[in-house]
C-alpha cells in the first residue's frame, strides 16, 4: 500500500499563485509609457552611441598686443562680432616669449585656434593665425583697413548668423594657398548648431587673391520680401549682395610648422617690410633736399663768377647832400 503525503508536503509541491498587483508603467508628461517603448528607446540610444558622428567644436581665441591703435582695435572688435564661436581675452605683451604665453592661454580657454593682432610702432598691424597646439601658423601684414564704423555701408545682417565662405579660383593653384584656404575655412567657418550662432545663412565672407594679397569682404544676401516677388528655391537671379564691412587686406609673410613658430614652411619672396618702405621714402626726401642745397650753391658761385656791372644811373634820383 502506497505511502500518503503529508499535508505540508502537498502545500510545498503545489504552485504558488502571485496575488501581487502588476507593475505600473512609467508616467511622463505626454502620458503613460510601456516597457516596449523603453526597449525601443534603449536600442536607439545604443545605435546612436555605436555610430558617433563628427561634430565641429572649433573655438577661436581673439586677442591683441598692448599699445594697439584705436583703428586696429575697432577692426578686432568687428571680427569678434562676426564670429560667435570666438572668445576675446585681455591684451598680451608682444615680446619674444609671446608664443609660449599665447599657447598656454589658448589651452586655458579651451580653444583650438587663435587670432593675435600685433601692433608695431603704432603704425603697422600684423595678424597671427594659429592652430594650437601643434600648428601650423601664419603671419600676415594687414593693409587697407576699413572698419564698419568708418565705412557706414547700407548692408546689414543678423548678428550670430552663419556665413557662406567663398574663395577665388586662385586658391587652388599653389600648395601654400591651399593651406591658407583650409585655415581660413576652419577659423572663419562657424560650427553648425553652435549655442551662440543662429541657423541662418544671410551673409557671405569673400576671400579673393589679387597681387598675391588676400582681400576680405563681407556681403549681406538681400532677398525681396514682398509676397509677389517671393524668391523660389534656387532663384539666385533675384538675390543681390550688399556690402556690410569691415574691409582689410592680408599680405602673407611666413608660414610656420608649429604654433607661433617652428620650421618655416613658406616665405613670401615679394614681401617688403614697412620699415624698408619708410626708409626708402626718407632717402628720396633727403635726396630732394640735397638737390636744393646743390642748386643754391651753384647759384651763388655763378653770381660770384659773373658780377653785375655798376649802374651809372643808380644815384640819379638821390638828393645831393
Amino acid at each position: 500500500m502506497g505511502r500518503k503525503r503529508k499535508h505540508s508536503e502537498a502545500e510545498a509541491a503545489a504552485p504558488v499563485k502571485d496575488d501581487s498587483a502588476p507593475e505600473r508603467p512609467k508616467r511622463t508628461l505626454l502620458g503613460w509609457k510601456d516597457k516596449k517603448e523603453d526597449v525601443e528607446e534603449a536600442k536607439e540610444a545604443a545605435a546612436s552611441v555605436s555610430v558617433p558622428g563628427f561634430r565641429n567644436k572649433e573655438k577661436v581665441l581673439v586677442t591683441c598686443s598692448r599699445r594697439i591703435s584705436f583703428r586696429y582695435r575697432h577692426l578686432m572688435l568687428n571680427i569678434v562680432s562676426l564670429l560667435p564661436h570666438c572668445k576675446k581675452d585681455s591684451k598680451v605683451e608682444a615680446k619674444s616669449s609671446k608664443g609660449a604665453t599665447l599657447n598656454e592661454l589658448v589651452e586655458l580657454k579651451g580653444s583650438s585656434s587663435c587670432l593675435f593682432f600685433e601692433c608695431r610702432k603704432h603704425k603697422d598691424l600684423y595678424m597671427w593665425m594659429v592652430k594650437s597646439p601643434s600648428g601650423p601658423s601664419v603671419k600676415f601684414l594687414v593693409n587697407a583697413v576699413h572698419t564698419m564704423e568708418e565705412l557706414k555701408l547700407t548692408g546689414n545682417h543678423l548678428k550670430g548668423s552663419r556665413p557662406l565662405l567663398t574663395f577665388s579660383s586662385n586658391f587652388d593653384k599653389d600648395v601654400h594657398w591651399k593651406l591658407l584656404k583650409e585655415m581660413l575655412t576652419q577659423v572663419f567657418g562657424i560650427p553648425k548648431e553652435h549655442r551662440k550662432s543662429k541657423p541662418y545663412h544671410d551673409h557671405v565672407f569673400a576671400f579673393s587673391i589679387v597681387d598675391d594679397h588676400i582681400w576680405f569682404r563681407n556681403y549681406q544676401i538681400s532677398v525681396p520680401h514682398n509676397e509677389a516677388d517671393k524668391v523660389a528655391r534656387g532663384g539666385l537671379d533675384k538675390m543681390t549682395l550688399v556690402e556690410v564691412g569691415p574691409r582689410f587686406c592680408l599680405n602673407p609673410i611666413k608660414i610656420f610648422g608649429g604654433s607661433f613658430g617652428g620650421p618655416t614652411l613658406y616665405e613670401n619672396p615679394f614681401y617688403v617690410s614697412p620699415n624698408q618702405i619708410r626708409a626708402l621714402e626718407k632717402r628720396n626726401k633727403a635726396g630732394k633736399f640735397a638737390k636744393k642745397i646743390k642748386a643754391k650753391t651753384r647759384r651763388k658761385m655763378h653770381e660770384l663768377s659773373n658780377p653785375l656791372e655798376p649802374d651809372e644811373f643808380a644815384d640819379m634820383w638821390k638828393d645831393d647832400e
